[in-house]
Parts: C-alpha cells; structure tokens; sequence
C-alpha cells in the first residue's frame, strides 16, 4: 500500500484506545472527492511496530503521510513487486472478474433472514469475496446516500441504516454474460417492494422486503457507483487496472470505513526510508 501513487495516510494508534475514528468520515469525503487512487488510508498500532516506539504512549492522534511523486513510482513499484513475487500473497484474493457491493440491510437481519439471502445469492451464480457485518454510523450513511440527500425520505432512510447491523457483501459474476452490476441488480428486483411483488415477484425484494425503506437489500446503480461505495465502505479494497483485490485476514481493531490495512514490514520498511509524523 505504501508503493501506491498520490498519497497514503497511516493513523498510528495506541492500543488501548484504537484508531481515531471521529476523523474516518472527513478522509472518505476527501478521498472521493481527490480520487480514489491519489488517497489511501492505512492503520498502525505502535505497540506492534519497533520503528513507531517513540509515538507509543501518546494519548493525541498521530498521523504518517508518505508521498510517491510519478517519477519515483517506477522504482518503488518495482521494489515491492519482486518483494510480492517472492512471498505468498495470504492477505488478498484477487479476481480478474468485476465487483459490485451488496448490502443485506438491517430489516432483513434484524428479522433473521440473512443466511437465506446469502444462499439465494450463491445459488444466483454469485462469488462472495468479502461478508462483514457491521453497524452503520449515521455520518459514513449521509456519506454513503448523499446523492439523495434533497429526497424527502433521505432522513428516514439514514436512520433505518443505522438502526441495527447490516452484511456487507463484495459480489462478483462467476457465471453467465451478464456483468455483476446487472445482474444483481436484477437478482434484488425493483427498488420498492411492493412494485418488485407485481413485477418480479421471485426477486429478493420481493421475498423480503415490506415497504420503503424496509427493502432487505442495496446494491450499487452501476459501475462506478459500485467503485465509489466499495472505496467508502472498504477503504482497503484495491482497485488495479480493473483487477480487484479484496482483503482477507487481516482486520481492524476499531470499525467503520476509513481503517485500511497495511502489513507491519511495509510500514516498518517504508517508515524507516522516508516517513515523516505530523501530529
């Protein structure tokens, strides 16, 4: 991570207390608005790594910026490249097929219907990379929908997301024409419930959904909606030439989006060589 181009912010945390979270939301509206691939976020927890002994102990939050201008890239990506090839890679799977978000949102899961949902979505022909459960804050929500944010029901909808814990799903395609964007599209049915009934009645929404914004499922509205709110939601989700590499193993200590991760020798290795702390 800390060989990708643009600019990579490292939270170095205690402990004790976890990243510091009240930021994650400000980091995720940068990053979409600079690029998702100009700005990363990663984390670090100083008890862990020799090299941040001198911030352990420290009660303020402490953040690292490692910058990698163009000309540099080459030379860093080639470094990082022969170290990839020299080791497994058990931290990520990689698809060359493309991804979509799903949401099993917290009507569906609240009522125990997830493991149906996720079965029906296998038996649709559907890889799940990634199946986190997690609580939704009401400020990554207004993030998440803000391109609903003049709707009327923008409010109700916010808080239904927040109301209990939702599965966040990265799907991709591994059968069929269809791309994964359509064709879970399709799989979910119409956006309101009742309309999926009459019109697609063997539909998720239609099997699980009761009435706006009850609707048991989200999914992204096509392509680069789904790049957009897999980079909000799992900020350590790589896009690379349309190869997408998803994290497996590793997780966070705290919650939420905004916490990636980076292996303790990168940051070691690259903290050593060029980091400079900005507290």
């Amino acid at each position: 991570m800390l060989s990708s181009k643009g600019l990579t912010v490292v939270d170095v945390y205690q402990g004790w207390c976890g990243p510091c979270k009240p930021v994650v939301s400000l980091f995720q509206k940068m990053r979409i608005e600079v690029g998702l691939d100009l700005l990363h976020f990663a984390l670090a927890e100083a008890d862990c790594l020799d090299v941040l002994e001198k911030y352990r102990g420290r009660c303020e939050p402490t953040f690292l910026f490692y910058a990698i201008k163009d000309e540099a890239l080459s030379d860093e990506d080639e470094c990082f490249s022969h170290k990839k090839e020299d080791g497994d890679d058990e931290d990520a799977v990689s698809s060359e097929k493309a991804c979509t978000l799903a949401v099993i949102k917290p009507d569906a899961v609240v009522h125990g219907k997830t493991d149906e949902i996720i079965m029906k979505i296998q038996e649709a022909g559907f890889d799940i990379l990634t199946n986190e459960e997690r609580t939704m804050t009401e400020a990554e929500m207004r993030l998440f929908y803000q391109h609903r944010a003049g709707e009327e029901a923008f409010e109700k909808l916010v808080h239904h997301m927040c109301s209990g814990p939702s599965h966040l799903l990265i799907l991709t395609r591994t059968e069929g024409t269809e791309d994964v964007v359509t064709a879970w599209q399709t799989l979910m049915g119409p956006c309101d419930p009742n309309v999926a009934r009459r019109e697609q009645p063997d539909s998720l929404r239609a099997q699980y959904g009761t009435e706006m914004p009850f609707n048991a499922v989200h999914g992204s509205r096509d392509s680069e909606d789904a790049r957009r709110e897999l980079a909000l939601l799992f900020p350590s989700f790589k896009f690379s030439d349309q190869v997408p590499e998803a994290p497996l193993g590793l997780e966070a200590k705290g919650e939420g989006p905004g916490e990636a991760l980076c292996s303790p020798e990168d940051v070691d290795k690259a903290a050593c060589d060029q980091g400079e702390a900005v507290r």
